[in-house]
């Protein structure tokens, strides 16, 4: 329709416009403060254009969803949504890739939002519609690159999905394919394009959460880190990065030294992060000054009962026994168990078996990459008859992941293995993790059928604190081998 409609355009004489298919320099400039997290610097941007615009309806979407999900605040929702429908409204007699784009991308957002602040159906819903309006945006403009990346996120994500929440997608009408999400997003990420920083972005960090790349997403952000030292988002993914990778002392100066005051949007998160890095060091009263810099700042539901834990653990470490007992019992009463970090805080809020003070130091040195120091804490420990077989298993998990992370790998592979051997069906984390190191260990050693049995065993288990994680990584693993 819209390739006739130009060419009887063209046949009268009539100026032909051609659809838009990229930002304007403003609009350009002004998603790149939504990236930077500088908003009233996008908002100055976007104030320059028509509003009714592709481009500019869909950069202020941009801003309003960052300012929406980072905040967490739910005073904001009703009016975030509001606006949203007013911008889709905008863009409904709107052709050509760029404003169909705009569209999918949009409706793309508004499922978020429903979904972070709990209307599930509706979200759903709204996925639905976006994936189904972002594949025709793919098939009318084949090589309109940005819907691509979009798509291919998606397309990842459902395929990667434990089989546990699949049946919801499948049942929406929502096909996954893991190759056919990589492939659409490396085009996005390898030619020039509006969203190509995105989409390099989001392919290294998906390479690096479930393909053991760890190098290459850093190495990106570390470059894209010395380009603009002034961007938030790349200074939050720097200490990040730098936390997944054991690189505490280098993530604890990037956050000391990222870019702050008024003109940037306040990121309560990264105070979390840093009570971390705080706690593998032993610091505990900076520790806890960070989470409840955190928990003051941030109006989420998400991550609540991880920083009490983390409340508590620097309390219960620092001897502050008082302290430590009245941040156990707010793990209880605030927050969501939607995320696998709060899960692990609500179980031990609920379980009677105390954690040992030993092990949880370990833990945490080892989380640090003080590998070595943590295996002197860990030869602190000793077993008896009353030990609890958690304890038991915790001990040798934490020696095979330290001598693991210390390249030590035969020694690794045993303590592996004795995990495994130990935990029979008992309802604990240590075993499944096992089964998925020995099987990385395996594949990495070419030795593609004992990684298999590694990886169907880390599936095997049926309930454990991080099961989702464990099995989406087990599974990807095993797709790549077969």
């Amino acid at each position: 329709m819209l390739l006739a409609s130009a060419n009887l355009g063209a046949a009268l004489g009539a100026p032909v416009r051609e659809p838009v298919s990229e930002l304007t320099p403003n609009q350009a400039r002004a998603y790149a403060e939504v990236l930077n997290m500088r908003p009233a610097a996008a908002r100055a941007l976007l104030g320059t254009g028509s509003s009714s615009d592709a481009g500019t309806l869909l950069v202020e979407d941009c801003l309003g969803i960052t300012e929406l999900l980072i905040s967490q605040d739910a005073a904001r929702y009703e009016a975030a949504v509001d606006a949203q429908d007013a911008r889709l409204a905008a863009l409904e007699d709107q052709t050509g890739p760029l404003a169909e784009y705009a569209a999918a991308e949009i409706r793309l957002h508004q499922a978020a939002a429903q979904v972070v602040f709990g209307h599930e159906v509706q979200g759903a819903w709204s996925l639905r519609r976006s994936y189904g309006a972002m594949q025709r945006v793919t098939e009318r403009y084949p090589n309109y690159l940005p819907a691509r990346k979009t798509l291919g996120m998606l397309q990842f994500f459902i395929g990667s999905l434990p089989e546990g929440y699949r049946w919801f997608l499948k049942l929406l009408g929502l096909p996954g394919s893991v190759d056919t999400g990589l492939r659409n997003l490396r085009r996005a990420a390898t030619q020039p394009n509006d969203f190509q920083p995105e989409a390099r972005l989001v392919l290294a960090l998906l390479e690096e959460t479930y393909y053991k790349k760890p190098e290459a997403a850093l190495q990106l952000v570390q470059t894209l880190h010395r380009q603009q030292p002034e961007n938030q988002l790349l200074t939050f993914l720097l200490i990040s990065q730098f936390k997944k990778q054991h690189r505490t002392d280098e993530a604890l100066a990037a956050y000391r030294a990222r870019p702050s005051g008024p003109a940037y949007l306040p990121l309560p998160y990264l105070h979390h992060l840093a009570a971390d890095l705080l706690l593998y060091q032993g610091q505990y009263p900076a520790a806890r000054r960070a989470n409840q810099l955190f928990l003051q700042d941030y109006a989420g539901q998400h991550y609540r009962k991880d920083a009490w834990f983390k409340l508590y653990l620097a309390a219960w470490l620092g001897g502050d026994a008082g302290a430590a007992a009245r941040y156990r019992a707010r793990i209880g009463k605030e927050g969501r168990t939607i995320l696998e970090e709060d899960t692990y805080a609500q179980r031990f809020f609920e379980d009677k078996q105390p954690l040992n003070a030993t092990l949880t130091r370990a833990r945490l040195q080892i989380d640090g990459g003080y590998y070595r120091p943590a295996l002197a804490t860990l030869g602190q420990f000793r077993t008896t008859a009353t030990t609890p077989l958690r304890d038991q298993l915790e001990d040798t998990y934490r020696r095979a992941r330290a001598l693991h992370l210390l390249g030590e790998l035969d020694s690794a592979r045993v303590l592996y293995a004795r995990t495994i051997a130990r935990a029979g069906t008992a309802p604990y984390y240590y075993a499944p993790q096992s089964a998925l190191q020995l099987g990385y260990l395996a594949q990495a050693g070419g030795q593609a059928n004992a990684a298999k049995t590694y990886f169907r065993k880390a599936l095997s288990y049926p309930q454990h604190e991080y099961k989702n994680s464990t099995d989406t990584k087990a599974k990807l693993a095993l797709a790549e081998l077969e």
